[in-house]
């Protein structure tokens, strides 16, 4: 960054931000925008679908929650502990639970070393049945 480039501000601490943060705390498992929106009404908190998206792609690019596509495409979040993880998540009723794989992360680097690639990163969700679902 040069001295002329400004530094990316800080996400801003809206109401709206602290309703969402709060609604994905009280989740157990993933949630779509339109899901959250439905929730919030439902509470009693008039907010726009748009807000809640931009609020949720904000605190996305914050590393806030997590993000994952479900089978459909649809983007589906979750707050997350602040460290790389990996999720098992419910392919019927959205529960996850996050997990360490300290193989997948040996293998990574294995296989990116193989091909002289540096500065790796990876995603990985494994999904499957929840004992409630199966």
């Amino acid at each position: 960054m040069t001295s002329t480039e400004k530094s990316p501000s800080p996400p801003r601490n809206t109401w709206q931000r602290a309703a969402v943060r709060d609604l994905l705390a009280d989740a157990s498992g993933f949630r779509s925008a339109g899901q959250l929106h439905d929730e919030l009404r439902a509470r009693g908190t008039r907010v726009a679908l748009a807000t809640v998206y931009r609020t949720l792609q904000a605190m996305a690019d914050a590393g806030e929650v997590d993000t994952l596509r479900t089978a459909e495409g649809e983007a589906t979040y979750r707050c997350c502990t602040p460290r790389h993880h990996h999720h098992l998540v419910c392919r019927r009723c959205g529960a996850a639970v996050e997990i360490a794989a300290d193989s997948v992360e040996r293998w990574a680097g294995d296989v990116a070393a193989q091909h002289g690639y540096t500065d790796v990163g990876h995603e990985l969700e494994v999904i499957g049945l929840c004992p409630d679902c199966s």
